[in-house]
């Protein structure tokens, strides 16, 4: 069994508890919750591939998306290990990763016939077998191919296949092509490790004790009997966010400061470089060419996350700010070096980065009149460590960066998202599925009573039935207002 320590004696950081007090490190023992795969031990994602087998054997091709590095091709791995358990043959499973230099200057012709022979050559095989076997088509990173559509459904018209293919760009779906796919396909949203996960990952299992005042308390146990408090992981998760690898690389040799930051900065600089400025190239397009204005945009919204933002402001305050002095004056809509660029070229900017999934955005949602509004959206950071990675390791407006964390987790758990607005007052996070809605303030202590009553004012505002809550990291004077709930983020976020 690997113990692994979170934090070397010789590698120590400064984490932050949920008072706010520096605390050091502790060495914090990892084990692992993992599928062995071709001599490779791989962690599982249960929550994604649930999904994926809940359409196995169906018609509509399995697209996974989401941004670089976030586990997607582990998943087409465990999907096929799912597979191989379940009675595939080994013969039956094609995969392809476009990353490969094996693939990466294949057309999409040199795709259908590749995939073409090999099936051919599976059935000589099972040439004796009343009813040939499905064959299933596994294609990691399939965007890079131009056309990519056409061999698809060449496939699913030709073959009898099953088809999972990955894509860390939504241009994979965009209108445009998704059309060719005439609507038959599901989307499998994946994002970086929740909270959850990240405590699984370490193999932790949560049991209640007694604290010495004699409050019930969670903290996370090993099969070793060793322990370490709940509020210390989360800590870490907060400052190093849920990039499956930095997970990695701690199980196997702990990691500091520094190696985190190289973790995240190649991260980082594949989004940038790869899923943006050369798919810009391979679309012929000349919008995103700036990778200076492109990086400057980024911090911009990673410091603005949670703050009502406009592609207006945006501008105005990179222009004032002095942000664009490097501006390159052939990019569309720039009138000229360290000029003010027009609105419709940080929209182009700004809508790479939706489309890499590095960033999402929020619309707000006016309570009483129950319509969308145009103005003033909200903007968060798929991964809380990539932020921390930009902006510096340090503690710093925590309140945004639990918001960032709550909203995420709303997503996985198949929640549609929006900014709520009642009268002059904002409600956090109006959370809607197929069987609930939900109205949720996220706030980092509900101890100080001006704080507490600014959180309840726009929830009392709502008269409906919905749930309200407040997820604070404090531990609250009481877990009911007038049936507002407040509850502990870590405890909602290990529900």
């Amino acid at each position: 069994m690997l113990i692994a320590k979170l934090v070397k004696a010789e590698l120590r950081f400064i984490m932050v508890n949920s008072q706010n007090q520096p605390l050091e490190s502790a060495n914090l023992p990892m084990r692992s919750n993992r599928t062995a795969i071709v001599g490779k031990n791989i962690k599982n994602r249960d929550i994604y591939l649930s999904q994926l087998i809940s359409f196995k054997d169906t018609e509509p091709v399995k697209v996974v998306t989401g941004i670089r590095r976030c586990g997607k091709s582990t998943l087409l791995k465990l999907m096929q290990s799912y597979l191989l358990n379940s009675g595939v043959e080994q013969n039956q499973i094609i995969s392809i990763n476009f990353e490969s230099l094996e693939f990466q200057d294949m057309s999409y012709k040199d795709l259908y016939f590749y995939v073409k022979s090999k099936i051919e050559s599976t059935k000589i095989e099972f040439s004796g077998i009343k009813s040939p076997k499905k064959t299933y088509l596994f294609f990691d990173e399939l965007q890079r191919i131009d056309r990519w559509e056409d061999a698809i459904n060449s496939f699913r018209v030709d073959f009898d296949c099953d088809i999972y293919i990955t894509g860390s760009n939504a241009y994979l779906l965009s209108s445009e092509y998704s059309t060719y796919l005439s609507g038959r396909y599901v989307e499998v949203k994946m994002y970086p490790l929740s909270f959850k996960e990240f405590v699984d990952f370490q193999d932790y299992s949560i049991e209640e004790y007694k604290s010495p005042l004699g409050d019930l308390k969670k903290r996370a146990v090993s099969a070793n009997g060793s322990s370490v408090e709940l509020g210390d992981l989360f800590a870490a998760y907060m400052r190093y966010g849920g990039m499956p690898a930095i997970c990695d690389f701690a199980l196997e040799s702990g990691f500091n400061q520094s190696s985190a930051m190289t973790l995240l900065d190649g991260i980082y600089s594949t989004v940038v470089v790869r899923d943006i400025l050369e798919r810009e190239k391979r679309r012929g397009q000349r919008q995103i060419t700036d990778a200076d204005l492109l990086r400057k945009i980024i911090m911009f919204l990673a410091d603005n996350i949670g703050n009502n933002t406009s592609l207006n402001s945006m501008c105005n305050t990179l222009s004032s700010e002095n942000l664009l002095d490097s501006a390159d004056s052939n990019s569309r809509g720039l009138r000229a070096r360290g000029t003010k660029p027009a609105t419709q070229t940080i929209s182009a900017y700004v809508g790479a980065l939706k489309e890499s999934y590095m960033f999402y955005d929020v619309k707000r949602f006016d309570i009483k009149g129950k319509d969308y509004l145009r103005t003033l959206g909200k903007y968060y950071i798929v991964d809380i460590g990539l932020r921390n990675y930009l902006l510096g390791f340090r503690d710093r407006d925590r309140g945004h960066a639990l918001e960032n964390v709550v909203f995420f987790e709303l997503l996985r758990r198949g929640y549609d998202v929006a900014v709520g607005k009642i009268d002059n007052l904002e409600v956090d996070f109006v959370a809607t599925s197929a069987s609930e809605k939900l109205y949720i303030q996220v706030t980092e202590s509900m101890m100080d009573e001006s704080v507490r009553e600014r959180e309840l004012k726009p929830l009392r505002k709502i008269h409906n039935n919905y749930d309200k809550l407040v997820i604070t990291l404090s531990k609250a004077l009481d877990d009911d207002y007038d049936g507002i709930r407040v509850e502990n983020i870590v405890d909602w976020l290990l529900k």
